[in-house]
């Protein structure tokens, strides 16, 4: 595991918590490489739901799992993530992930915003078992992704610690804002 990049970071907490068979949810498919670890880690029993609200992600993604045999084992959404309860029930699964910002090799205007991003992380959280693990990826680059980060950690911050626990990891010795790996664990 090459430690220093926090999507790898996040795969790695995220395989830790993983059973098979289980209900996984990526929140920003993006080009899809969440959703195919999301997959593999799924096996044939589980279930993988991915939101994005622009087509060119479902068509990358798409390809990406194709590539790799998975096509057809994945609910594909065109929807904005704050919309995830409106296919899944309560507490019914058992990774959920975010890794925020904009679609890599697109549009850098278009990106997620704090408004939609907080109210995706607060359903997630309804929607996550108890048991469960949400992983989130934050960074402050962009128009938007210091306010998103900035009012993230502040609802983060006031999550009940009996039903929450909320892990904020730091770049400590990396300049120019890098990146924050959080994740939650619902006790």
């Amino acid at each position: 595991m090459r430690q220093s990049q926090i999507t790898e970071w996040c795969h790695f907490m995220i395989r830790s918590q993983a059973v098979e068979g289980g209900t996984y949810i990526d929140g920003t498919m993006g080009n899809g490489h969440d959703t195919l670890l999301l997959c593999e880690l799924a096996g044939k029993k589980g279930s993988v739901w991915a939101f994005d609200v622009q087509e060119q992600a479902l068509r990358n993604t798409k390809a990406l799992l194709a590539e790799h045999g998975y096509d057809g084992r994945v609910q594909l959404i065109q929807d904005g993530h704050e919309n995830m309860d409106h296919y899944l029930e309560p507490e019914s699964a058992d990774v959920v992930c975010f890794n925020f910002g904009y679609l890599p090799g697109g549009d850098h205007q278009i990106a997620t915003r704090p408004e939609t991003s907080l109210a995706a992380v607060q359903k997630g959280l309804e929607i996550l078992k108890r048991g469960g693990m949400m992983s989130l990826c934050l960074y402050s680059g962009g128009e938007t992704g210091f306010e998103e980060k900035e009012k993230l950690l502040a609802c983060l911050k006031e999550l009940p610690s009996g039903k929450y626990t909320v892990i904020v990891n730091e770049y400590y010795n990396r300049r120019n804002c890098p990146p924050l790996p959080v994740f939650i664990f619902k006790s």
